[in-house]
C-alpha cells in the first residue's frame, strides 16, 4: 500500500467500526504543506455523528473490557508488527500531511513502537489492592476499573504519535475511545490509527474517529455526558477551555499543553557537545516541538564561544523538500504559521534584538534565525515559538539562569549543561517545569517515564504508571464476613 492509497481510503470518518463520509456540509481539505498538493478532502462529522461515535463506544467498552487482558494485550502485538511491516509507507504519509523530513519520521515511528510496547504491558497493570480494616471480620478490596470512555484530542506536529500515546493505553487498560485527530493531519493523527486498530484486530465501536472541527460543532466532544476523562494535546489557550468546560460537566482532563523551554549552559559545559544538543533540541521538525528549546541560556564566560560554533551549526542545516533525506528543516503546517513566525522575527528585530542569523522564507519554507541581544522585557522571551527561531540569552552565573529560566508562564522541558553532573542536578531542581535533561537535549519522550508539564503546561501526566491513574479508576468493595453493629 503506498501513502497515496492511504489518503484514498482513510480520508472518512470510522464510526462503528464502519468507514463513512461525514455530514456536515463543508470539507475540511488536506494539504501538502510543502507542495501544496491536495492529499484527500474530508466532509466534517456532525454533532450527531459526534453522538454516534460516542454511543458506539459506551456500546462497545463492557465487552472490551471483560476480554481477558492477556488477549486484549494481543491487539497491541499485532498493531506493533504492523507499523514494523508499513514503515515505509509510514514514513511517506508523515513526510507528505506533516512536512516531516526522515529524521523526524523516524524519531516518530520509534516512539510509536515504544508506545505500543508500553501499552502491551499496561493491558495487565490495572491492579488491585487488599486493604486492613479497623473492624476484624471486614475486608476491603480496591480495584482498579477503566473509566469507560475517553475521549482523545490530538495536535498536528507528531499526529501519529500523540494520538497514539493516549488511545493506546487507553484501549489497553480497558477503555473505549473517540479521537479528533487536528485538521492538519486528519488522516496521520486520526484514519492511520483507525486502520492499524482495525487490522489488528479491534473489536469494531471500541476505537471511533471523528475528524471535524469546532467551528461544526462547537464544544460537543467535550460536553457529551459519555466520555469521564478528555486528554488534550495542544496549545495552552485552548487547553485552557477544554480544562473549563470539562470541569463544568465533571470530567477527568489530561492537559499536554505548549512550553518555552530553556538550555542552560553553564561556564563548566562541553561547548561543543551543548551546540550540539542545542541545535537539535532547537530545530527538530522546523521547531514545531512544545518540548523544543526556545531560549538558549549561556553563561556569559563561554558565551562568544558557544554563540559562534552554534550559528556556524545553524548555518549548515539545509532547508527544503522533507522527501530529500538531507533535508534537516522543512516546511511549516501552513501559510499562517509561516507568516507568523516570519512577523515575530521581523518584529524581534524592530524591537532592538540582534539577528546573528535571519532565514528567508518562501512560502511555508522558514529558513533559521538566531536572535540575541534581547531586552529583559521582550515579549518573545515569553512565549512560545513554533518555528525554527533560537534565543541566545547570555546570562552571570547560575542565580540570574535560574531567574530567566523559570521567567515564563509555561514548565514543560529544560535542560543543563555542565562538568559537574551533581550540579546540574542541583540547579534542574530548582527550573520550574517537569522536566529536565541534564546534559542533553530538551525533546526526549520515554514509555515509562512521566510525562507532563508545570504551570501553563499541562495538567497530569501521562507514560507509566500514570497511564493507569489517567485512564482508571478506584473502586472499594467491602466484605462484611461477620456482622456489622449499626446504631439504631
Amino acid at each position: 500500500m503506498s501513502y497515496g492509497t492511504y489518503f484514498d481510503e482513510l480520508a472518512y470518518q470510522y464510526i462503528d467500526g464502519e468507514w463513512r463520509a461525514g455530514s456536515g456540509s463543508w470539507d475540511i481539505v488536506d494539504f501538502n504543506p510543502y507542495d501544496g498538493e491536495k492529499l484527500a478532502s474530508i466532509t466534517v462529522a456532525t454533532v450527531a455523528e459526534v453522538d454516534q461515535a460516542y454511543r458506539a463506544a459506551e456500546r462497545a467498552q463492557s465487552a472490551w473490557a471483560a476480554i481477558n487482558p492477556y488477549t486484549r494485550r494481543l491487539v497491541f502485538e499485532r498493531a506493533l508488527r504492523i507499523v514494523d511491516d508499513r514503515e515505509a509507507e509510514l514514513t511517506a504519509a508523515i513526510t507528505a500531511e506533516c512536512g516531516g523530513t526522515a529524521l523526524k519520521a523516524a524519531f516518530e515511528l520509534h516512539l510509536v513502537r515504544e508506545f505500543l510496547r508500553e501499552a502491551i504491558h499496561l493491558a495487565l497493570s490495572a491492579e488491585g489492592r487488599i486493604l486492613p480494616s479497623p473492624d476484624d471480620t471486614k475486608e476491603n478490596r480496591l480495584y482498579r476499573v477503566p473509566v469507560g470512555v475517553v475521549g482523545v484530542i490530538s495536535p498536528f506536529n507528531f499526529p501519529f504519535l500523540l494520538s497514539i500515546k493516549s488511545v493506546a493505553p487507553a484501549l489497553a487498560l480497558g477503555n473505549a475511545v473517540v479521537l479528533k485527530p487536528h485538521q492538519n493531519t486528519p488522516v496521520c493523527g486520526g484514519g492511520l490509527v483507525a486502520r492499524l486498530f482495525e487490522e489488528a484486530g479491534l473489536p469494531g465501536g471500541v476505537l471511533n474517529v471523528v475528524v471535524t472541527d469546532i467551528a461544526e460543532i462547537g464544544d460537543a466532544l467535550i460536553e457529551h455526558p459519555v466520555p469521564r476523562v478528555i486528554s488534550f494535546t495542544g496549545s495552552d489557550k485552548v487547553g485552557r477551555h477544554v480544562n473549563t468546560v470539562a470541569a463544568s460537566h465533571f470530567k477527568r482532563v489530561i492537559l499536554e499543553l505548549g512550553g518555552n523551554s530553556a538550555l542552560i549552559v553553564l561556564d563548566d559545559a562541553d561547548v561543543d557537545y551543548a551546540v550540539d544538543a542545542a541545535v537539535f533540541s532547537r530545530f527538530i521538525h522546523q521547531g514545531q516541538v512544545c518540548m523544543a528549546a526556545n531560549r538558549v541560556l549561556v553563561d556569559r564566560s563561554v558565551e562568544a564561544e558557544f554563540t559562534e560554533k552554534f550559528v556556524a551549526k545553524v548555518r549548515t542545516l539545509k532547508v527544503g523538500d522533507p522527501g530529500d533525506p538531507a533535508t534537516h528543516i522543512g516546511p511549516l503546517i501552513n501559510s499562517g504559521q509561516a507568516e507568523a513566525v516570519t512577523t515575530l522575527v521581523e518584529q524581534t528585530i524592530a524591537d532592538g534584538a540582534t539577528a546573528l542569523l535571519r532565514g528567508e522564507t518562501d512560502g511555508t519554507l522558514v529558513g533559521p534565525s538566531v536572535l540575541t541581544g534581547l531586552a529583559d522585557d521582550s515579549p518573545v522571551l515569553g512565549q512560545e515559538i513554533f518555528g525554527p527561531v533560537a534565543l541566545i540569552i547570555p546570562f552571570d552565573g547560575e542565580e540570574e539562569a535560574v531567574r530567566i529560566a523559570n521567567g515564563t508562564p509555561y514548565g514543560l522541558s529544560g535542560a543543563v549543561h555542565t562538568g559537574d553532573v551533581e550540579r546540574g542536578v542541583r540547579l534542574a531542581k530548582r527550573i520550574e517545569s517537569g522536566m529536565v535533561h541534564v546534559n542533553d537535549g530538551t525533546v526526549h519522550d520515554e514509555p515509562i517515564v512521566p510525562f507532563g508539564g508545570e504551570k501553563h503546561s499541562g495538567v497530569g501526566r501521562l507514560n507509566g504508571d500514570s497511564m493507569v491513574d489517567a485512564f482508571t479508576t478506584t473502586k472499594w468493595i467491602s466484605i462484611q464476613h461477620g456482622r456489622s453493629r449499626f446504631p439504631f
